[in-house]
């Protein structure tokens, strides 16, 4: 997976509006958290309502990058309240993006600042990383109240 302190790849990928969208379109508006994820993942059905949470905040921009098809993608964002841009990376386009990541796994978070440059690459749900995130957002993913398992593999 792509490291901090790296370029990021750029990509275009189509949207569930039917356009297309770019990296460079994404940092035209500033940092970007991309969320790559897979709509029968567990991990990625527990951390997408928390990043939903920070979502639509001024500073860094969430955009999900689904491994899925648009009817299926859509289906996970109405189910899991998710609001935030959504991207698809799909197969039949052999995983542009994931591949040009290096992912092999899902959650996984890249944030790219407006540089084009990675600052943080996270691979599956790790509750500090999600508040270290929260934070530089400035929107808390987690209520005091909830019991938020520290780590989960992706």
């Amino acid at each position: 997976m792509v490291e901090a302190g790296v370029r990021a790849p750029a990509f275009t990928l189509k949207n569930l509006q039917g356009g297309t969208t770019s990296l460079d379109d994404l940092l035209a508006r500033g940092p970007a958290l991309l969320a790559f994820f897979k709509i029968g993942c567990p991990v990625c059905q527990l951390a997408f309502p928390f990043l939903e949470r920070m979502a639509h905040r001024d500073g860094v921009r969430i955009v999900g990058i689904s491994q899925d098809d648009a009817e299926a993608t859509r289906f996970f964002n109405q189910k899991f309240g998710i609001t935030f841009p959504t991207l698809l990376d799909e197969a039949c386009q052999h995983y542009p993006a994931s591949n040009a990541y290096g992912l092999t796994s899902v959650p996984s978070l890249v944030l790219v600042e407006a540089d084009g440059s990675i600052s943080k690459a996270i691979m599956g749900f790790s509750k500090r990383d999600m508040e270290a995130l929260g934070e530089r957002i400035g929107a808390p993913p987690f209520r005091p109240e909830e019991k938020v398992p520290e780590w989960k593999a992706g």
